[in-house]
């Protein structure tokens, strides 16, 4: 071969090695590429998958929730809630239709101009409607607002047919309380009112939502399962404004049960008269001493039902707080008071069955009593003279008792009182019962970091000094010591009947506890506290009825010490530091029934500031059932007072 021809190959060699080089890094980057764009590709494809898995899977249900919601609305429909009754089926508290206003935010084109042009139809200052729809900020857009509860015909007549220029707003149709005896017994019945933000937590979100009323107080409250039925639910189709096209489904609700109470509507209103009469405040109580049932419940003064429908305002709830004679609290378990002379009984007792006195037991009365140095006198200054057990209570002669309670010791007293219901909650179904005090010198040690002196002993043993009790206790005490010692939990609750009229619950009498062997010692104190009522010196003869034979016992419960007004008319002395008032009794005296008790605050007298209450109540209990014959009107009886302390 030629050496230039060779050449000339070597150099055609080399160049189509170059241009193979050349190809190959191009394909080489090609490649590469090729390779990013399928990467790019690839993330976005993932990307998308991850979001549609996100769509479909993840949050599908919630997307579809919203997009049913979109197009159909799903109302909650309150249960009418169930009645109440009293014991001889008539109906105290009911159900009415109201109409209220609602706003569901998420539908309104312009929540401000809503407001704007709703609030001269309503009625409503526009701040006002303001401030309940900032109050719902932590509430999801689509639950209602309620603006507005209970509105009449012609507003509802108007929004009806302007319903398109009120975007969002919405009428609903709410059962509300009717009560048939206005305020009867509204401390232990109690009232409803629109859940609270904590309430709410608290509750159980598959019953309850932000627009519920609910029971606030009473047996409203304490019953509010019982009472509040089950929602009903309707579901609508609606445009792209919000508005209702046509319903699709509807879920009927289901009533509340009906609650029969033990009360009884005629003695409730006769005992609330007699301490609206004067303006009286305090507390009356009747039960049937050999079940526990209770008749009646009355604290005086009562709250106004109707402030609290639809909301009480900030100043009426101020002023109920201001009050002076405190128409908030429950004052048949939730004030106490010393017992005053209605503790003799406890004294009386306790003496007997430690054999510290027996039914011949004498004492001089000579108007007071030495012991250490200082002087306990009796209400009686000029004294009661000789003193047996039976005439120690019928005249409630304290210097008797001061000297049972010295024989027997403040924990023997305390033993006994706790033994007939006091200075314990007795467990009755109303809220924040007091438990009252039966004090011992362990009590005091601990409470008061002091040992206890004896002649506290002396105060205590005629329901004095550390001493306090409920009223709805003095009227167990009283019962126990008419059924033979027998302590039952007072109940308020007769029948609860489920809407297919099906009873879920009954009336069944409790005995928590009771005092056997003593029944001889019941028969003594009976016998006396029949002289009470029957005796010729009795505390409490203007309280005798024809026919029909009371056991009692007054009683006097210092609220201070009254020595700087002595000499002053009653009228003279201020309210605020008169003797709180006591009567309880029981009767038949023979074959007891029922068990009375009535305080009045500051209402001096026992026997005419509180018997009275008790003589109408008896009155009307008995009248028909025995020889009583009707009094027509009571009219207080002062008891002939010497000089001193009133009994």
């Amino acid at each position: 071969m030629n050496p230039e021809d060779e050449t000339g190959l070597k150099l055609a060699f080399k160049e189509i090695e170059d241009i193979e080089e050349r190809d190959d890094a191009s394909l080489d980057l090609l490649k590469k590429r090729l390779l990013g764009v399928a990467i790019v590709v690839l993330f976005f494809f993932v990307i998308i998958i991850l979001r549609l898995w996100t769509l479909q899977i993840t949050d599908g249900p919630e997307y579809e929730k919203r997009s049913y919601g979109n197009r159909v609305r799903i109302r909650q429909i309150a249960a009418p809630r169930g009645h109440i009754l009293d014991r001889n089926g008539r109906e105290i508290v009911t159900n009415r239709p109201s109409f209220d206003v609602l706003l569901i935010q998420e539908d309104s084109n312009d929540i401000g101009d809503v407001l704007k042009r709703l609030s001269p139809v309503l009625g409503v200052d526009i701040n006002d409607l303001w401030t309940k729809v900032r109050e719902a900020a932590g509430n999801p857009r689509y639950m209602p607002v309620r603006l507005k509860e209970d509105i009449d015909w012609q507003t509802l007549a108007y929004l009806e047919n302007h319903n398109r220029e009120f975007s969002g707003i919405r009428i609903e149709v709410q059962p509300v309380r009717v009560y048939h005896y206005e305020d009867l017994a509204a401390n232990t019945i109690g009232y409803l009112g629109a859940i609270s933000k904590k309430e709410l937590d608290e509750s159980d979100k598959s019953i309850y939502s932000g627009e519920d009323i609910i029971g606030k107080k009473g047996i409203e409250r304490l019953r509010e399962k019982d009472l509040r039925g089950k929602k009903g639910q309707s579901y609508s189709e609606v445009d792209a404004k919000g508005f209702e096209q046509k319903q699709l489904e509807k879920v009927e609700p289901l009533s509340g049960k009906e609650i029969r109470l033990t009360l009884d509507v005629d003695l409730q209103q006769i005992a609330e008269s007699y301490m609206a009469a004067g303006e009286k405040s305090g507390a009356v109580v009747v039960m049937e001493v050999n079940t526990g049932r209770l008749l009646v419940a009355v604290s005086a003064p009562s709250i106004r039902i109707k402030e609290f429908i639809g909301g009480i305002s900030q100043e009426q709830w101020k002023a109920l707080l201001d009050n002076p004679k405190h128409p908030l609290i429950n004052k048949v378990v939730q004030a106490t008071y010393p017992p005053g002379s209605t503790y003799k009984m406890v004294t009386a007792l306790t003496g007997l069955a430690k054999g510290a006195i027996d039914e011949n037991t004498g004492v001089f009365c000579p108007g007071s009593y030495t012991f250490g140095n200082r002087t306990y006198k009796c209400w009686r200054h000029s004294g009661h003279g000789a003193v047996s057990l039976n005439r120690a209570i019928g005249e409630s002669c304290d210097v008797y008792f001061y000297q049972v309670g010295q024989r027997v010791g403040v924990d023997a007293l305390s033993e006994y009182a706790m033994k007939l219901g006091l200075g314990a909650k007795t467990g009755v179904e109303m809220e924040y019962e007091k438990e009252g005090l039966a004090p011992t010198k362990k009590w005091k040690l601990k409470n008061r970091k002091a040992k206890w002196q004896d002649g506290e002993t002396l105060s205590v043993a005629i329901g004095q000094g550390y001493n306090l009790v409920s009223p709805l206790q003095v009227c167990v005490m009283t019962s126990a010591l008419a059924n033979g010692g027998k302590v039952y939990r007072p109940k308020l609750v007769e029948q609860v009947v489920d809407l297919e009229g099906t009873i879920v619950e009954n009336f069944a009498p409790e005995l928590v506890s009771q005092l056997p062997g003593m029944e001889k010692y019941f028969k003594l104190i009976r016998k006396g506290m029949e002289e009470v009522v029957q005796g010729k010196a009795g505390t409490a003869r203007n309280v005798a009825i024809e026919g029909l034979r009371i056991a009692g016992k007054t009683g006097t419960a210092q609220v201070v010490r009254l020595a700087q007004y002595r000499g002053l008319k009653e009228s003279a002395i201020p309210y605020e530091v008169r003797d709180h008032a006591w009567f309880t009794c029981y009767a038949p005296a023979d074959n007891p029934e029922i068990a009375v008790t009535v305080l009045v605050e500051h209402g001096l007298h026992g026997g005419s500031g509180a018997g009275p209450i008790a003589r109408a109540i008896l009155n009307q209990y008995f009248h028909g059932k025995l020889d009583v014959k009707a009094t027509g009107k009571v009219e207080p009886v002062i008891i002939d007072q010497d000089d001193g302390t009133i009994e």
